[in-house]
């Protein structure tokens, strides 16, 4: 089996975690979880909208063997003060315990507890290590290691779930219920689902997978990460949890007033668009503001799913930056690093779009980019980024990645 370099510099770390810790995977599997890239619609899912978007190759790896007892021992390369985290099947703290908001290991507790809850009983114990290169914030790292733990605990115990959906439904549980992080579906299905140079289309009303290819002429596209430095703790306590509040606020106030909507999804047509905010902008200007970008990411959504068929860089590029624009001005979910990245990045010619990325505040932007600028990119973000934010001038970088599959599962790697 012939791996990349990143795969077996991986290999290497989670041998040599194994080795260190005492934790015993010989002869076990590796399952390898990527990030994602959204195209359309960032922060679309708990509003409702269609979502489209690819996986990338930046991933959490997990190495894992039964070890014929009740008890789950892990190790987090990433997270090393931590320790071994070791628990009984069964026992966990509680959803939400203070004891355990600051340590990684709040998610292996939390998938033991939610597949237990839901009637997925784990039977057999694991020894496990992890270790993972996605950057801390705007490309997923906690749905990638939610879904891998969910994918490998249950391999481990012989349990196997044939609806997809319902392990994104699980993932999701983790955040939500347990960790208290309130994320949408949007992470974890474009990971779980994400197909090697394809777009992933999901349809919610007719619960739908649909992979769009790119173009063969769109062949001089990158995808960069503008990793900023900085790291979000958590959904649950950032910006995120506000503007997720605030657009449930608003769908509520119409519902009283008599629309018949579901979800900010549900305003698409223009008129009832404008009758809303000539009702309610005055007097709840923010709220209308989530709105306006919603309402504006669901216009642009069929017309980037067309340009990405048809290998259109700069409709993708510029539909891209709109998206970005409206999440800064209107959505209000981004921050300073993460602008910062991007205005630097769309100075740089050859660069067709930038944006924040995943849940806001801090993390990682993006930008769609033509091959023979890359380097006058990481030129540009190497001489401006440090001289605005100096704290972070050893800790930011820029990533080219690729498209990959969302899963993948190595066997015979770790030795006998």
């Amino acid at each position: 089996m012939e791996l990349t370099a990143q795969d077996q510099q991986a290999v290497d770390k989670l041998v040599q975690l194994s080795h260190d810790t005492g934790l015993n995977i010989d002869g076990g599997k590796i399952r390898r979880t990527s990030s994602r890239f959204c195209l359309g619609v960032e922060h679309g899912d708990y509003n409702g909208t269609e979502l489209f978007g690819v996986g990338t190759d930046r991933f959490i790896w997990l190495g894992y063997k039964p070890n014929g007892t009740k008890r789950i021992k892990l190790f987090s390369g990433n997270f090393p003060d931590d320790g071994v985290i070791e628990f009984g099947l069964g026992d966990v703290p509680e959803p939400k315990a203070t004891s355990i908001a600051k340590t990684w290991g709040r998610f292996p507790y939390g998938v033991e507890y939610t597949l237990r809850r839901e009637g997925c009983k784990l039977y057999e114990g694991v020894d496990a290590v992890v270790y993972g290169d996605i950057p801390g914030g705007g490309m997923s790292r906690s749905a990638s290691l939610t879904l891998n733990l969910i994918l490998s605990l249950l391999d481990a115990s012989g349990i196997e779930i044939e609806d997809q959906f319902k392990i994104v439904e699980l993932a999701q549980a983790v955040e939500n219920d347990y960790i208290g992080s309130p994320c949408g579906q949007l992470d974890q299905i474009m990971i779980l689902f994400a197909r090697e140079g394809m777009g992933t289309h999901y349809n919610p009303s007719s619960r739908s997978i649909n992979y769009v290819p790119l173009s063969t002429s769109a062949a001089d596209l990158r995808i960069a990460i503008l990793d900023t430095g900085t790291v979000r703790p958590g959904l649950e306590k950032s910006t995120y949890k506000i503007r997720r509040a605030e657009c449930e606020k608003l769908v509520c106030l119409l519902q009283k007033a008599g629309y018949d909507i579901s979800c900010l999804a549900d305003i698409k047509d223009k008129t009832l668009y404008e009758k809303i905010l000539g009702q309610f902008e005055n007097q709840y200007p923010d709220l209308c503001s989530r709105l306006k970008y919603i309402f504006g990411a669901q216009q642009r959504f069929y017309e980037m799913l067309e340009a990405w068929k048809a290998g259109d860089l700069e409709s993708i590029g510029r539909i891209f930056r709109t998206d970005g624009i409206g999440l800064r001005d209107d959505y209000k979910i981004s921050g300073p690093e993460l602008e910062t990245m991007c205005d630097i990045a769309r100075t740089v010619p050859g660069v067709l779009g930038e944006r924040m990325l995943g849940g806001g505040d801090k993390g990682a932007a993006g930008a769609l980019v033509r091959a023979e600028s890359i380097e006058a990119l990481k030129q540009a973000v190497d001489a401006a980024y440090p001289r605005s934010h100096p704290n972070y001038r050893n800790k930011y970088a820029v990533r080219i990645c690729n498209m990959v599959d969302g899963v993948k599962v190595y066997d015979g790697l770790l030795g006998k």
